[in-house]
């Protein structure tokens, strides 16, 4: 059976929108994906939507999310970049996965946009209350040609005990971690650890927070390509950017 939320909906009590950041291929020179960030109606910062997301709401507004990132990515042309469209999702707001895709589902065929150009990001900065749910959710969206992706690994709950758990397509590493990179030679022996197990588990990484050249040049020589940050762009409001310095 359906969960009750799925059945009959929740009226979210304030509106919202996105903007795109790239995940930038450095080496192919080419954009892997934009990850959408929520923004307010008028470019508010995230907080300032989130600070209204409760208990009541949660999955009324993780199911509004997926369709307005699909919905406006599509109007922006993103099926002709050849990329992918990241969405952040709420595991706690997921009931039963087979039956929270339908919205999903009914967006990316209403817009065009295939099911395997989205994939879904769920963060490690909160802890993970029933780690068999995530990864239920996982394989569900394996199955229906989904990327998944754990967001903000190195600083957060679990660490590497996660991924002895789950082991996602796509790994991003904290920028608390990619920070200054190319000067702190612990950050880079742990990412360089990092990147041994993903490879070896056959995980994509991609780093988080990249600004500088140097960092970018670090990264690039620990064999990190798929990169993330301010270096090539800034989420743009409504907007799929175009990278700087491709």
């Amino acid at each position: 059976m359906d969960c009750q939320a799925c059945r009959e909906g929740t009226v979210l009590p304030f509106d919202f929108t996105m903007a795109f950041q790239p995940i930038v291929d450095a080496a192919a020179g080419t954009v892997f994906a934009y990850e959408a960030l929520v923004r307010g109606p008028a470019g508010e910062g995230a907080g300032t939507v989130l600070a209204r997301v409760d208990a009541a709401n949660r999955y009324a507004f993780d199911q509004a999310c997926r369709v307005k990132a699909i919905e406006l990515a599509a109007k922006l042309g993103l099926a002709q970049t050849g990329a992918r469209l990241s969405i952040n999702f709420l595991p706690a707001a997921i009931h039963r996965p087979e039956h929270c895709l339908r919205a999903t589902f009914k967006a990316s065929r209403a817009m065009g946009l295939p099911l395997d150009r989205l994939m879904f990001e769920a963060t490690e900065n909160e802890p993970i209350q029933d780690p068999a749910h995530l990864l239920d959710i996982f394989q569900e969206y394996r199955r229906h040609g989904f990327l998944s992706a754990i967001d903000d690994f190195g600083a957060g709950y679990a660490g590497l005990s996660l991924l002895a758990k789950f082991q996602p397509d796509v790994l991003k590493i904290d920028m608390e971690l990619t920070r200054d990179v190319h000067i702190r030679p612990v950050s880079r022996t742990i990412i360089a650890a990092i990147l041994q197990v993903c490879q070896t588990l056959g995980i994509t990484v991609v780093a988080e927070g990249v600004e500088t050249a140097e960092e970018l040049a670090t990264l690039r020589d620990l064999g990190i390509t798929l990169i993330q940050g301010y270096l090539f762009g800034r989420p743009a409001f409504e907007a799929l950017p175009k990278p700087l310095d491709l």
